[in-house]
């Protein structure tokens, strides 16, 4: 990015010269870089962590180490990693910087695509609904934008795990893609009333726990789907509004409106992502959890992807690889 807006407009490719690694850096040879909204955000300015131009926008990149800095842990040359990025060295490139103290390896059994297909939504889902959610089997659970990355995550994670799962998205083949997931009912936003259609599907008990990714107009709804000691939890707002409640209702019925900040607990309780990540990972090499990729891109259609990702014309992940 040269300049901060769109990146469907301002992204352009550059040959440019990465530094030696510093300490406690890693430089990797990319192979998979998930695409997120949150690099769009950055792109334009409106992301909460703000970056100067020029910078190579791609928050997380996984690949093989080629150059390790001084105090890397027991990390070396050869070995296939994933994590954040660092600062300006995105993974929308051939080679990017990753901290080795948020790194990791990816296991033996797991290609690297599905590793980075899965980083950030899969670890969304299992710190939404395992650590802060206290999922339990048997439960029921509304996923909303049920066709996206996160919410496919978690109608495979809520699946696996014993529950009951109502997914809502928007059209008929996002919904097909829902139960094609494994959801045991679908519901059409755009067609359908999601507040009556839950309702009726629950035998007008409601959800124990509700997995909102979106914010927006369906909040209302999704607040009053709750049942007795639910758990509403806050996953992003992806709709751009953001929300609010009025706590008198909590009290009333005695649920809990939880928020999921997956991206604090690296610097928080940076234990708790080392199980997460063990968790995820065993679970996608035993096959209970799978990735939903629906492109892979290069450098020349990286900039439509990400505009149809702005636009919510995709459907479960697009990555890139430099190599396509």
């Amino acid at each position: 990015m040269q300049a901060l807006g769109n990146p469907w407009d301002e992204l352009l490719v550059a040959d440019v010269a990465l530094p030696a690694p510093k300490a406690g850096v890693l430089r990797i040879r990319v192979e998979s870089t998930d695409l997120n909204f949150a690099d769009i955000l950055q792109c334009q300015g409106r992301y909460q962590v703000r970056l100067d131009p020029p910078f190579t926008p791609g928050m997380n990149a996984a690949g093989t180490i080629i150059d390790t800095g001084d105090d890397c842990g027991d990390f070396r040359v050869g070995e296939r990693v994933i994590g954040p990025t660092l600062d300006i060295w995105g993974g929308y490139a051939e080679e990017s910087m990753i901290r080795a103290s948020l790194a990791f390896r990816i296991p033996d059994g797991l290609s690297t695509l599905h590793a980075s297909a899965t980083h950030i939504t899969h670890g969304t889902a299992w710190f939404a609904l395992h650590h802060r959610g206290r999922l339990q089997p048997g439960e029921t659970v509304l996923v909303l934008a049920g066709a996206g990355g996160v919410g496919s995550a978690a109608i495979q994670m809520a699946k696996a795990h014993g529950c009951w799962v109502l997914a809502a998205a928007g059209g008929p083949a996002k919904t097909r893609m829902c139960l094609d997931l494994g959801a045991d009912a679908a519901i059409d936003y755009r067609s359908e009333d999601l507040y009556r259609r839950v309702r009726e599907l629950t035998d007008n008990r409601g959800v124990d726990v509700a997995y909102d990714p979106v914010g927006g107009e369906h909040f209302e709804s999704v607040r009053r789907l709750l049942a007795w000691e639910g758990r509403l939890l806050i996953v992003g707002f992806a709709s751009g509004e953001i929300p609010s409640a009025p706590t008198n209702h909590a009290l009333v019925k005695n649920y809990s409106i939880v928020g999921v900040h997956m991206g604090g607990y690296r610097t928080e309780d940076p234990a708790s992502l080392r199980r997460c990540y063990a968790d995820v990972h065993q679970q996608l090499i035993e096959e209970k959890l799978k990735p939903v990729i629906s492109d892979v891109v290069g450098f020349d259609t990286l900039p439509q992807a990400l505009e149809r990702l702005s636009s919510r014309g995709t459907t479960g992940r697009v990555m890139f690889d430099p190599a396509t």
